[in-house]
């Protein structure tokens, strides 16, 4: 199955309802069937809960997605305008142009794709939380796995729901979030996420690299030369060649093909 078809599919799933019902409509909650919500006792979700319910304000609750692929964006901003209240308030199709948009919309929640160009979804979530300290980011992902769960953890996102899941767990975690609560799709450990939060980040292993290093690792790894990598950052062609070096001999690499296989196994970049 081609990326376009998988694509278009998971769309349809979310603009449809996976079971078929009308737009947003998800089955209830149980523990086959949903994802987690950590520090909640999960009661089933029913149609008549009001704002105030669900821990959201009375006015109405701005949302930004970002996804590089425009099927996807159109799905999930259908799902989350189905909410009463709750507005789209921006799209973005990388890191980077997310970062800018969020600037002038400060959004009460984000919702982004980890495998975005230019700037990946971890990233973009480590510098969205320190320019909006209290914007809610809920994750979304092809693929699940405790290390990605710890990952987007330690990006200072609390939401993590794989594309599979979108159409039933999306809006799920959205709440969550605005009760300050974390939402982990269901295929995700929920002892292993419980345990994360309890130990906190005392044993997180930091990167040797700084943040504007791996950035540049990303438009390395995706192909760009360095004039563009100065072009895409407003930095001069110097510069660049200098993080370059420093960034090589930090990691020990010796080509750019070294750089990719690190970028790819430190989920700098997803295939």
């Amino acid at each position: 199955m081609t990326t376009r078809l998988l694509l278009t599919q998971q769309a349809s799933s979310l603009t449809s309802g996976r079971t078929g019902g009308e737009l947003g409509t998800r089955p209830p909650r149980g523990p086959n069937n949903t994802g987690s919500e950590v520090g909640w006792n999960s009661a089933p979700r029913t149609s008549g809960n009001s704002r105030e319910e669900v821990g959201l304000s009375a006015s109405a609750l701005k949302i930004m997605v970002a996804d590089d692929h425009e099927l996807m964006r159109r799905g999930v901003r259908s799902l989350l305008e189905a909410e009463a209240g709750w507005k789209v308030v921006g799209e973005a199709s990388n890191g980077q142009e997310l970062l800018k948009k969020a600037q002038e919309a400060k959004p009460d929640v984000v919702v982004l794709d980890i495998g975005m160009p230019m700037l990946n979804g971890l990233e973009a979530s480590r510098r969205l939380k320190k320019l909006l300290p209290d914007v809610k980011i809920l994750i979304l992902s092809m693929h699940d796995s405790e290390q990605m769960a710890r990952a987007v953890l330690e990006a200072g996102a609390r939401g993590y729901v794989t594309k599979a899941d979108t159409s039933r767990d999306l809006v799920l975690g959205v709440e969550a979030l605005c009760r300050n609560k974390t939402f982990f799709t269901s295929r995700v450990d929920q002892l292993v996420l419980e345990s994360f939060l309890q130990e906190g980040l005392a044993e997180k292993v930091v990167s040797p690299l700084t943040s504007r290093q791996r950035e540049i690792v990303q438009l390395l790894a995706e192909g760009k030369t360095s004039k563009e990598v100065a072009s895409l950052l407003t930095v001069s062609v110097k510069t660049v060649e200098t993080h370059r070096a420093n960034i090589m001999k930090r990691l020990k690499c010796h080509s750019i093909s070294d750089l990719v296989v690190y970028a790819i196994r430190n989920d700098i970049i997803h295939l």
